[in-house]
């Protein structure tokens, strides 16, 4: 079996191979062979770039369905801010989380309490001025894992911090065993998502063996019936504790205000995030202190799995902030540390590796770049590959043949027409 977890998954009947998703691919992660794609597992990060961008839904994420809960005792719903964006004229949080009461939810802790932790914690890792800087947000799972594929040398400076997500789950699961009296496994904490890399976080998390969520649900998969029961409720739960800090991470830019500072730099949408990155990795940004980087453009409001428009979704969020306290949750007597990775984030050299043996793997490193001079430099996609250099490691690795290069075999054949044709 693999060792890495996906939710982002191909439906193979419906691809047609058009390389639309190969060409967007921020990992390389895509081949297209036989007139079908297929996704390479150990270096797809779940962004949800090729979910986006297929013309025939060809693509799809895997999340848990509301009837896991029927599999606990006591289930917490941990909703992500960007869910409450979804909603048209809305103007109480809570409404939302007493729907969501309403679906069977024994209770509710909303992931922006968990937020407003995290950003005071930040605050004072900063102040501490012991971190590498500058300091890269950890709460978007695609944008740690792209560092962990394709800048290596930037690991150092991911916030060694828990995402909202796992410390409002963290939190939540605490409070349940508080007031129920159950054991932990008796206890099941959901969190409704926005994207895709969320779902994959829940089950295989960068930052530790496991995770305190015990299932990420798509808001697109809840939002119907989410939608019908808060237009039936009889009555108004006072459940909402979080404010314009906790809120405001649902859109671009959120996080970075929340250090409330001027040293920090946003970016959305993976192309400028690998912009960014690329630039951090040359010593070409200076002067910042935090940097705040979201996969989906517009931050958490333009994940895959939402239903709203995301500009029209951040003006809600920005309504909905308006006469909101600034922060509702303080650490207190909380330890930072409870709210840090066990796990260092490691450059994933295995992904990369040609061979176990060195010495072969330098004679691959080598075949492989005699190949890449006589390939065409174009990086059509043509043959399958993302780029010329994706498809000379591919032939390296026995994957492909030069003849898949379909300006390689026009040449071939054009030899053998000339051949053919001064024989006559």
């Amino acid at each position: 079996m693999s060792k890495y977890f996906h939710s982002v998954e191909l439906e193979a009947d419906l691809c047609c191979g058009c390389t639309n998703c190969l060409k967007h691919c921020p990992t390389e992660a895509i081949r297209v062979h036989g007139g079908k794609a297929k996704i390479l597992s150990e270096r797809c990060i779940d962004c949800g770039e090729c979910i986006r961008i297929c013309p025939h839904h060809a693509k799809k994420a895997h999340s848990t369905t509301l009837d896991e809960i029927k599999k606990f005792k006591y289930n917490v719903a941990i909703p992500a801010p960007a869910l409450f964006g979804q909603f048209n004229r809305l103007d109480n949080i809570d409404i939302v989380l007493t729907g969501l009461k309403k679906l069977g939810f024994d209770d509710v802790f909303e992931v922006s309490r968990g937020a407003e932790l995290v950003s005071e914690a930040t605050r004072k890792l900063i102040k501490e001025n012991k971190l590498k800087k500058p300091i890269i947000s950890s709460a978007c799972p695609a944008v740690v894992r792209l560092i962990k594929i394709r800048f290596p040398e930037l690991c150092g400076n991911v916030m060694p911090l828990l995402a909202p997500m796992e410390v409002s789950a963290k939190i939540a699961r605490r409070e349940a065993i508080e007031k129920t009296g159950l054991k932990s496994e008796e206890i099941g904490i959901f969190f409704i998502t926005p994207c895709p890399a969320k779902v994959t976080e829940a089950h295989s998390p960068n930052y530790a063996e496991s995770s305190n969520v015990d299932g990420a649900i798509a808001i697109s998969k809840i939002y119907p019936e989410l939608t019908h029961a808060m237009d039936h409720l009889t009555e108004i739960e006072p459940i909402a504790q979080s404010g314009i800090i906790g809120i405001g991470w649902a859109t671009s830019g959120g996080e970075a205000a929340a250090m409330l500072g001027e040293k920090y730099l946003a970016a959305d949408g993976i192309v400028n995030v690998i912009r960014v990155l690329e630039e951090l990795e040359d010593e070409h940004i200076r002067d910042v202190e935090f940097i705040e980087l979201n996969a989906c453009s517009g931050g958490c409001v333009g994940g895959v799995l939402t239903v709203e428009n995301p500009y029209v979704a951040r003006a809600r969020i920005q309504t909905l902030r308006k006469y909101l306290p600034v922060s509702m949750n303080h650490l207190d007597n909380r330890n930072i540390d409870d709210m840090k990775w066990t796990e260092e984030l490691e450059f994933d050299a295995d992904i990369f590796r040609l061979d176990e043996d060195i010495v072969k793997a330098m004679q691959m490193m080598s075949e492989m770049e005699d190949i890449l001079s006589g390939l065409p430099g174009l990086d059509c996609g043509s043959c399958g590959a993302p780029t010329c250099r994706a498809m000379a490691e591919d032939i390296v690795r026995g994957k492909a043949k030069e003849t898949d290069c379909i300006h390689k075999l026009k040449a071939k054949i054009q030899n053998v027409y000339d051949q053919l044709k001064n024989t006559i």
